[in-house]
């Protein structure tokens, strides 16, 4: 029996649209290279085939497309729905990013991340739900969930220089920056049988964070660099709710 008949089913969900993002990856990554100074961390962690999520903090406009372009594996990246409109919606749906509604359930992003990782591609998620101080004080159960249900392994990814300590939400780091990303050890959560309860969903969240955590104190110590700080005020997004931390329950 096809793994796609399982539920949620996705036998009938395409899979996302990803000839420009596997073509565009070399290129990309030479233009940012010549911008920044990217430098990759524990790669070789990464599976180089089957399933994998890829869970990252969320401090700046451009860890999303830096986690789709240097990555080991190409990753379909869950990206808010308000930035699919004019040219950049047309643009992320043709490198095969998955929009996602944060505010509402969304069962076809659900859907589509369960295609990708059922026939064995890379998931991108930002279990913080927005872009912030990145210090996963808000961490939301979408990693763990697609984990439960397809057995993939999470590999935490974490971030550090993509947003200067004041910069605003939409603000590039400045020319020269160092860009550090690092790539931890595995995360295995047993798979569950539908239905999955929210609160199995949420322990194993928590493990994740915790996981998460640990990693980026390490990463700060190894890097030297830190956190940029919250948001200025006024442009913090609002959150969804729903998540496994005070903050973000």
């Amino acid at each position: 029996m096809s793994v796609h008949v399982l539920p949620p089913r996705t036998d009938r969900i395409p899979f996302p649209h990803r000839f420009l993002l596997y073509r565009l990856r070399p290129f990309a990554r030479f233009v940012i290279r010549r911008r920044y100074r990217v430098t990759l961390h524990g790669a070789e962690t990464v599976p180089n085939t089957g399933p994998v999520i890829f869970a990252c903090n969320h401090t700046g406009v451009i860890d999303g497309p830096l986690l789709a372009i240097f990555s080991p594996r190409a990753a379909h990246a869950l990206t808010k729905v308000e930035m699919f409109k004019g040219f950049m919606g047309w643009f992320l749906t043709w490198v095969g990013q998955i929009k996602l509604d944060r505010f509402n359930t969304d069962p076809a992003a659900v859907r589509a991340s369960l295609r990708v990782l059922r026939d064995g591609g890379a998931v991108g998620i930002f279990p913080e739900g927005s872009r912030g101080a990145g210090d996963l004080e808000l961490f939301h159960r979408g990693a763990a969930y697609l984990a439960m249900v397809t057995g993939a392994p999470i590999v935490p990814v974490i971030m550090l220089g993509t947003r200067e300590p004041g910069g605003h939400t939409n603000s590039l780091p400045a020319r020269g920056s160092r860009l550090e990303i690092l790539y931890g050890e595995p995360v295995h959560i047993p798979t569950s049988d539908w239905p999955r309860t929210k609160a199995s969903v949420g322990e194993a969240s928590q493990l994740l964070r915790k996981r998460m955590l640990s990693d980026l104190a390490e990463a700060q110590a190894a890097t030297g660099l830190t956190l940029p700080g919250p948001m200025p005020a006024g442009e913090r997004e609002p959150d969804p709710g729903g998540g496994v931390t005070e903050k973000s329950a």
